[in-house]
This record gives C-alpha cells, sequence and structure tokens, in this order.
C-alpha cells in the first residue's frame, strides 16, 4: 500500500503545509469462505448432536414421565404440565423396591467380580504359558460363543435342579466362577500387550506363577479388568432371562424380576399404575449411569488399549 504526499509551492518560496496524508485504497478483501476441513468438522458435530439427542430422548421422557401424575404420563410433554415428586416417595411403598436393589446389587456384585477374576485367570494361562493343544483348547473356547443361549438354557436349569439351588439367588452368579469365552478373549489380548521383561524379572527375585499374576500382572491390566467388570454389571444389573427360570418368591427378586411383576399387577390388572413403574425403572437406572461415569477413564483407556496384540 503507497501513501500519497502531494506539497503545494507558494509565491513567496514558502512551502504550504502539506495535505493531510490519505493511503491509497488497496485491493478489497476477498469474502472468507469455509474450508472444506472447518465444513466437515461442523457436518460431524451436527451428526453427533442429532446422534445424542436421538439416544438420550428415551431417558429424558422417563425421567419426565416419573414426575407426573398418573393421567399425564403418557402427554409427550418433556416439561410435565403437573409436577408429581411425590412418585418418589410412594413407590418404596407401593412395591419392595429396597429388597429387590438390595438382591440385585448383591447378585450383580458376585457376578461381575467372579467372572471378572476367574476370566483373567484363564486368559493369563492363555497369554502367558506354552502347553500342549494350547491354541486347539482357545479355538475350543471362542467355539462356545458361537452357542446361543437358549441352547444350554434348559441343562443349566437341570444341573442347577439337582443342586437344589431353583429358588435361590446361586444360578443368577455362580456359573460366572466359570469365566466367559468373550472376557477370556479381551483380557488374554491385554496380557499379550505386557513387557515380558516384567516376569522374567520377577521369576529371577523369586515370585512364583500366583505372585506375577497378582502382583504384575493384574495391575496392568487394570483398565481392562474395569471393562469386563462393567460389561458384566451392567448385563447381571438388567438380565430378565434367568430370574425368570429361577426365582419363584417375591423376596428373592432382582429388579428387572421386579419390575416385570409391578408390570404385570399394575400395567395390564386394569389399575394402570403406569407412574408406579416409569419411577422404580428411572431409580434402577441410576446406579448404572453412577457406576459408568465413576469407572469411565478406566473403561475408556481398556477400551482403547484392549486388542492391539493378536
Amino acid at each position: 500500500m503507497t501513501v500519497r504526499t502531494d506539497a503545494v509551492q507558494q509565491p513567496d518560496g514558502k512551502r504550504a503545509p502539506e495535505a493531510p496524508l490519505t493511503p491509497e485504497p488497496g485491493p478489497t478483501p476477498a469474502p472468507r469462505r469455509i474450508s472444506g476441513r472447518s465444513l466437515g468438522r461442523l457436518l460431524t458435530w451436527l451428526g453427533l448432536g442429532v446422534t445424542t439427542v436421538i439416544f438420550i430422548y428415551p431417558l429424558l421422557w422417563l425421567v419426565s414421565a416419573s414426575l407426573k401424575p398418573r393421567s399425564e404420563v403418557f402427554d409427550n410433554r418433556l416439561v410435565p404440565a403437573t409436577f408429581a415428586p411425590e412418585n418418589y416417595l410412594n413407590v418404596w411403598q407401593d412395591a419392595p423396591l429396597a429388597l429387590w436393589l438390595g438382591n440385585t446389587v448383591l447378585v450383580t456384585a458376585l457376578a461381575a467380580t467372579a467372572v471378572t477374576l476367574s476370566s483373567a485367570m484363564v486368559a493369563y494361562g492363555f497369554a502367558c504359558y506354552s502347553f500342549p493343544f494350547k491354541r486347539v483348547l482357545f479355538g475350543i473356547l471362542m467355539a462356545t460363543m458361537m452357542l446361543p443361549g437358549a441352547v444350554t438354557m434348559v441343562p443349566t436349569f437341570l444341573i442347577w435342579n439337582g443342586l437344589g439351588q431353583v429358588g435361590t439367588l446361586t444360578p443368577l452368579w455362580a456359573g460366572n466362577l466359570f469365566g466367559s469365552a468373550f472376557y477370556i478373549f479381551l483380557l488374554r489380548q491385554f496380557f499379550l500387550g505386557l513387557p515380558r521383561d516384567l516376569f522374567e524379572a520377577a521369576r529371577i527375585d523369586g515370585a512364583n506363577n500366583w505372585r506375577q499374576f497378582t502382583s504384575i500382572a493384574l495391575p496392568l491390566c487394570r483398565p481392562a479388568l474395569a471393562v469386563a467388570f462393567i460389561f458384566e454389571f451392567q448385563a447381571s444389573w438388567t438380565d430378565l432371562m434367568r430370574p425368570l427360570i429361577y426365582l419363584r418368591d417375591e423376596s428373592t427378586f432382582t429388579i428387572p424380576r421386579g419390575l416385570k411383576a409391578v408390570l404385570d399387577q399394575y400395567g395390564f390388572s386394569g389399575n394402570w399404575h403406569w407412574e408406579t413403574i416409569v419411577t422404580a425403572s428411572v431409580i434402577t437406572t441410576i446406579p448404572m449411569i453412577i457406576l459408568f461415569f465413576a469407572g469411565q477413564r478406566h473403561f475408556v483407556a481398556g477400551i482403547a488399549t484392549t486388542g492391539n496384540r493378536g
């Protein structure tokens, strides 16, 4: 950009004051355009926002319905016209929800802990030791994942019935003491990524196999253990099929089985106490949300680092 400074010469030889400096007009800046990268990022965030709304809408509707009186549960308003917070007090009187919550916490904690530890031990053996027919046995283990649950449902029931455990909480968690093919595969992939020098050094220092497993392998694979624990906790917390098969007495019901009983009692008998059902559903959903956010860091780390070795 150039600047013009024109001075005028007067007749007496003196210079007149210079005119104010006026910059010459430069080129007009081109209109700012959105690059392809920015447009792609905008579309990505837009798609994520729409997907988030779609997935979170049922939960928002459930919470909203739990705060409405019985006549307004299905009016499809996210903001209730009439607030009924007393639903969260009445639900404890309409159903033994505290007892069902206690049973569910007991079953899910035992099931998640049992399957996590047992699967970790089996996975450690497949990852860190050599023995005859290792690949064949691992292939058979993976093949069990292809069996539908309906195939083993009747034989498993006959086993527990022969042991006299039908009607108790034992069949809901004790089967996890034998591990799970999915979690064994997941944890094996994580164990394969651990540096072998650590185990060699521990062996030189006199640590036996069990000490190496508990002091080195388990602490290092904490993210993968968190993934297995959270997955199984969620599966046991929401499991309805096994409680329907094995539980008979209302005092042993878990949350899904109890909600099924409440639905049978209030939903289709003409009473239509839907506010009780949706309120109980919200109460039973809250622990899973808290568990996920509490273990989110380990959960994401386990998902990101598992499976990097074959």
